[in-house]
């Protein structure tokens, strides 16, 4: 039997959520960023690494305000988050190399959102050939980068823009 190893997973699996409330609502403390995987907030916008990635630069872009529909966003809001959004995939495009990339968000529980009561778009970079045997038999996801590697490559990209 082959065995895959990912102990970075292991102590935010066993944590519980720590996190107390919800991912996406950014809090004064901009110490714990990297620790929560937030690359960028901007006046109305925040950008972080999704935890359980499809993917290496899995990225979420949501906004400030805790609201679960697209009904909810002001104007500004909109227009900030579809720029949060195109900053990302610019940022991805720049470091990572992607062939193509998939956006989306999912509205509601049963349409697959996990955090339902706080929309965020996801950004998956794609790369020709990145679904392999282990996806497809075995329902196993194999990231080969660390999660923390990916940060600190994405972190000083993100640093160099301002959303508006």
């Amino acid at each position: 039997m082959e065995i895959l190893w990912a102990p970075w997973r292991m102590e935010y699996v066993s944590s519980g959520n720590r996190e107390g409330g919800c991912i996406f609502c950014p809090r004064d403390d901009r110490g714990q960023d990297e620790e929560r995987l937030i690359l960028f907030k901007g006046n109305l916008s925040i950008v972080l690494m999704n935890r359980y990635p499809y993917i290496n630069g899995h990225l979420l872009v949501a906004p400030l305000r805790h609201v679960s529909s697209l009904d909810a966003l002001l104007p500004e809001e909109k227009l900030d988050l579809i720029t949060a959004v195109e900053k990302s995939i610019g940022v991805l495009k720049e470091v990572m190399s992607p062939g193509g990339f998939n956006v989306g968000l999912n509205l509601g529980r049963v349409a697959g959102a996990g955090v339902e009561e706080h929309i965020h778009f996801h950004v998956v970079p794609r790369w020709s050939g990145d679904t392999n045997y282990m996806t497809v038999l075995g329902e196993v996801r194999v990231i080969p980068e660390h999660i923390q590697a990916t940060y600190r490559k994405l972190l000083p990209f993100f640093r160099k823009f301002e959303i508006k």
